[in-house]
């Protein structure tokens, strides 16, 4: 069962829903034991990341996070909830997220349309397992921030909006979607597919 992160900032029926449909149990919830009894985590994440976090360490979830990623529990950030993995943030001020990559988040800056919204394309860095069977395409994104990952090995897929942008992230069994891959066609549900295969079914990347 894949634990869905409830901690009131997130499209969480979306998530759950694409998963069912996708043949995947998962469960809404606040609960540390649930989150510790799953076996795979999605934190997803939509507004501003210092109110995440907030809420987060409220409700006694980033601890919990934690345990489940350092414990080499598959991880997987959707959104705000990718950003909350790196290291801090730029928004509404400096943010000290869940340090579990080295990165920082910061806002487009350019004479373009800020939020970066819609449809956009994914480039595969290079083959990973995440990717199998699947093919490079479009995928819909809906963010002002992005990611600076420290090390570039820790990420497997790009963008582009008026400059290279971090769209998927992956270290050990932690992973991270830019993009909502809920709402993202065949190929968003394909990567959603594929990362609850590994969590559900044991499967290793």
């Amino acid at each position: 069962m894949i634990a869905i992160i409830d901690y009131g900032m997130g499209n969480l029926h979306s998530v759950s829903k694409a998963l069912e449909r996708l043949g995947h149990t998962c469960i809404i919830t606040s609960d540390p034991d649930e989150i510790e009894c799953a076996s795979g985590v999605i934190l997803p994440g939509v507004g501003a990341f210092g109110d995440a976090m907030r809420e987060l360490e409220a409700r006694g979830l980033v601890a919990a996070i934690k345990k489940a990623a350092l414990g080499g529990k598959p991880l997987l950030g959707i959104c705000l909830g990718m950003q909350l993995l790196f290291t801090s943030s730029d928004e509404h001020g400096l943010h000290q997220g869940l340090n579990l990559l080295p990165g920082h988040v910061v806002k487009f800056t350019g004479d373009y349309r800020i939020p970066h919204m819609g449809w956009n394309w994914l480039s595969f860095k290079f083959p990973h397992p995440l990717f199998r069977g699947l093919e490079e395409g479009h995928v819909y994104f809906v963010h002002s921030f992005h990611v600076k990952a420290a090390n570039p090995e820790d990420v497997i897929a790009t963008t582009d909006y008026h400059q290279p942008v971090t769209a998927i992230i992956n270290r050990n069994q932690i992973y991270g979607m830019q993009f909502h891959p809920e709402k993202s066609g065949k190929l968003g549900l394909g990567l959603l597919d594929r990362f609850a295969r590994i969590a559900n079914q044991g499967v290793h990347v």
